[in-house]
C-alpha cells in the first residue's frame, strides 16, 4: 500500500526566486564535477547549503548528459574530455596543438548539453531558436 502526502505535510522546495541559474553551460559543467570530486572526497551533498542557490542538483546535469549519450548525441569520447577537463575546472584551450582535439570535442558535447539545460531552467538565457518553425502541407493525395 502507498501512502500518499497530506496536503498541510508535503515537502515544499525553496522559493524559486532565490534560485540563481548558471550563466553558462560551461559554468554549470564546472560547478558539477567540483560537487562530484567533493563528494568522491567523501563530502556531502546537501540541497540548499552553498552561498548561492542553483535550481538543480549535480545529478541533474549528469543525468542530463547521460541522456545525450542514451541518444547518441554524444560519444564516450565527449563524456571522457568532459571528465578531464572538469576535472581540472578548465576548458581546453585551442591555442596548443595538444589541446586541440579536445577542444573540438568539448565545444560540440558543451554546444549538445547547452540546449536540455535551457530547457530545464539550469542554464539562464533564451533558447537558442533561430527562427519559427515552419508547416508545410504534405504533398500526398487528399481524401
Amino acid at each position: 500500500m502507498t501512502t500518499a502526502a497530506r496536503p498541510g505535510n508535503a515537502p515544499v522546495r525553496n522559493s524559486t526566486n532565490r534560485m540563481q541559474p548558471f550563466d553558462s553551460t560551461e559554468e554549470a559543467w564546472f560547478w558539477t564535477m567540483a560537487a562530484l570530486i567533493a563528494r568522491r572526497d567523501g563530502a556531502r551533498i546537501v540541497s540548499g547549503a552553498g552561498l548561492v542557490q542553483r535550481p538543480c542538483e549535480p545529478d541533474d546535469v549528469v543525468k542530463c548528459l547521460d541522456r545525450l549519450y542514451r541518444q547518441r548525441r554524444i560519444d564516450l569520447q565527449h563524456a571522457r574530455i568532459l571528465r578531464i577537463w572538469g576535472e581540472r575546472q578548465a576548458a581546453p584551450d585551442p591555442r596548443y596543438p595538444s589541446d586541440k582535439g579536445d577542444w573540438r570535442l568539448w565545444r560540440e558535447a558543451i554546444s549538445r548539453l547547452d540546449w536540455p539545460l535551457r530547457v530545464k531552467g539550469i542554464v539562464a538565457g533564451p533558447l537558442p531558436v533561430a527562427q519559427p518553425a515552419e508547416v508545410l502541407a504534405f504533398p500526398g493525395p487528399r481524401a
